[in-house]
């Protein structure tokens, strides 16, 4: 695992090569073993591969959500948020699961943050979504993460890039 973690990169380039619908069921298999805050599983997830709606998801938000155009899938992340109060954080984990699973698969993917961010100055990116999508109010969407084969590499960080200073032993404070 420290290895994949090691490599993995936001990836927002792709090639124009297909998902083996394998790889598909795979990705499908690791955001349903997320685990939950007690079990509830309170997440949907919609895998999107159609072309068209992967342009309109695009623009999602006015910015950091353009290059979904050109990944090959796009998992959107929801929840129902009356079955959990912790809805968002086990969307986050089944997000970054699906991404390492991606990673270890071969793939690249990358977070496209849509919960509390804005489509335009009237509509919020998950409001936008729920439109495009049919997805009901009741259901929140966190996130879409994008998949797709790699068409750029990054180098993993270094040890020395890493900021040690995040890390504190017993207390936030030691003298």
């Amino acid at each position: 695992m420290i290895d994949l973690l090691r490599a993995r990169r936001s990836i927002r380039k792709y090639t124009k090569t297909p998902v083996d619908p394998k790889q598909i069921n795979l990705l499908k298999e690791a955001l349903l073993r997320s685990p939950s805050s007690r079990g509830i599983n309170p997440w949907e997830f919609i895998f999107v591969d159609d072309p068209t709606l992967l342009g309109k998801l695009s623009c999602a938000k006015q910015q950091g959500s353009e290059f979904l155009k050109d990944a090959k899938v796009g998992i959107m992340v929801c929840a129902d948020e009356s079955k959990s109060d912790v809805w968002v954080e086990d969307c986050a984990i089944a997000s970054i699961l699906v991404q390492m699973t991606a990673h270890s698969l071969g793939l690249g993917s990358c977070w496209i943050q849509i919960r509390l961010r804005n489509h335009d100055e009237t509509t919020t990116s998950e409001q936008y979504i729920q439109m495009i999508l049919g997805i009901p109010e009741k259901i929140k969407v966190g996130a879409i993460i994008s998949v797709g084969h790699p068409d750029e590499a990054k180098r993993p960080l270094t040890e020395s890039e890493l900021d040690y200073g995040k890390i504190r032993r017993n207390y936030f404070f030691n003298d």
